[in-house]
């Protein structure tokens, strides 16, 4: 922890300069006491340190033109690295200080207009991967099951799903973080093929000793698109025709329900049932207008006159 510690703060010298105590400790989250002697260590094993005393000007800094070549990645920065543009998620996974380390080992490897630029991108580009009103899931078991998919080990779980809570013997092949949540894919004992499994469901985890049974041809990538595609056209069986305003057209993508133009000018969508479509429809009020199915019309009409009746009633 000690050498890890000072390689750190060697790597905030070379790739930010001059930085005083106080940062140093902010960096290191230690004490500046810490931090002076980890500057004398440095200095004594013939790190060239520069120490400049001055209320506003003082720090520490490296001689001009030296930098250490001690930028070997460990195997948490590595897999840190896969989530550099995601702190939130190597934070939950555990690997918040690796991914930061492990940044500071690339920066330090590369000259000094790229690690500005490097910068630059940081100050300028960020990715926040939750949508609008929504909160993040807080899975409790997201590390033991990172730590599952890692070393290739089985667990078992208490999931609960909408049937009911069951006990599963899974086989852990990978995590998926969308849109905030996070998924296990994993391959349960019995099955021929892998399924999803919602880590906020997820009851209670044991961590198994024996290794886990992947598929050699196993993809993640490939198998999350696939079975997404298949979910989501699973939720648009119902096809419902209708027209809309330019109004309602832009509702329409900002309430994220993709339509096709038909060569009338009408527009079809698809919905999980009637129910979903009704439900989503009398939102948008008069700016929509169903031509089809005959039974959706019928069902708005009856639900538009419910709400008429329930607010003049007062």
């Amino acid at each position: 922890m000690k050498n890890s510690r000072l390689l750190r703060l060697l790597l905030l010298l070379q790739t930010r300069g001059r930085l005083t105590a106080p940062q140093l400790a902010a960096e290191l989250e230690v004490s500046v006491r810490t931090v002076l002697r980890d500057v004398d260590q440095l200095s004594a094993a013939g790190v060239p340190v520069w120490g400049q005393p001055g209320r506003h000007g003082g720090g520490f800094q490296l001689q001009a033109g030296w930098s250490t070549q001690l930028t070997g990645l460990t195997q948490d920065e590595a897999q840190a690295l896969w989530l550099a543009g995601l702190p939130q998620a190597a934070a939950e996974l555990g690997l918040g200080a690796a991914a930061a380390s492990a940044r500071l080992k690339l920066l330090a490897g590369v000259p000094r207009d790229v690690q500005d630029s490097s910068q630059r991108v940081a100050q300028r580009l960020h990715l926040d991967p939750l949508d609008w009103y929504r909160a993040p899931d807080q899975p409790r078991f997201l590390r033991e099951l990172a730590q599952a998919v890692w070393q290739g080990r089985r667990v078992a779980v208490r999931y609960a799903s909408w049937t009911g809570e069951r006990q599963r013997l899974l086989d852990p092949l990978g995590l998926v973080l969308k849109a905030g949540a996070w998924y296990l894919v994993a391959l349960a004992a019995g099955a021929k093929a892998p399924r999803t499994y919602r880590l906020a469901s997820v009851q209670t985890l044991a961590l198994r000793e024996e290794a886990c049974q992947r598929p050699p041809d196993f993809d993640l990538p490939r198998f999350w698109r696939d079975s997404s595609a298949r979910f989501e056209a699973g939720l648009r069986r119902f096809s419902v025709r209708l027209r809309a305003t330019p109004l309602g057209r832009s509702r329409l993508l900002n309430a994220r329900l993709p339509h096709a133009q038909q060569a009338d000018g009408s527009l079809l969508l698809g919905f999980e049932d009637e129910d979903m479509a009704a439900r989503q429809l009398l939102q948008l009020g008069a700016e929509v207008e169903v031509l089809e199915p005959g039974a959706l019309r019928e069902r708005l009409a009856a639900l538009a006159e419910a709400v008429l009746r329930r607010y003049r009633s007062g």
